[in-house]
C-alpha cells in the first residue's frame, strides 16, 4: 500500500511541479538568483509539500480501501475455525 501511495505521490507531486514551470516561465532569466539566494527554502518547503501530500493520500486510501477490514477478517477468522462454508483444507491449515 506505501509503494502505490508513494507512486501516487510522485505523479502528483511531477504534475504540480511541471504546471509551475510552465505558470513560472517569467523567471527565467532570475534562474541563477533564485537558486541561489532561495534554493535551499524551495527545497525545504518542496519536501514538506511531498511529505504532506503523502499523508493526506495515505489517509485518504486507509480509508477508502481498509474499510471495516477488521470486522471482514474476523467473519472470515470465525468461518475458518466453524469449517463451515471456507474449504475444509483452509481449516485443517489453521488447527496445524
Amino acid at each position: 500500500m506505501i509503494t502505490n501511495v508513494f507512486f501516487a505521490t510522485t505523479v502528483i507531486f511531477l504534475a504540480i511541479g511541471f504546471f509551475l514551470l510552465e505558470e513560472c516561465k517569467f523567471l527565467i532569466p532570475y534562474r541563477a538568483l533564485l537558486v541561489a539566494r532561495y534554493g535551499r527554502v524551495i527545497a525545504i518547503y518542496a519536501a514538506a509539500l511531498f511529505f504532506n501530500l503523502f499523508a493526506v493520500i495515505y489517509l485518504f486510501v486507509r480509508k477508502l480501501l481498509l474499510k471495516e477490514t477488521g470486522r471482514k477478517l474476523a467473519y472470515v477468522e470465525k468461518q475458518l475455525r466453524s469449517g463451515d462454508s471456507i474449504s475444509e483444507e483452509l481449516s485443517r491449515r489453521l488447527t496445524e
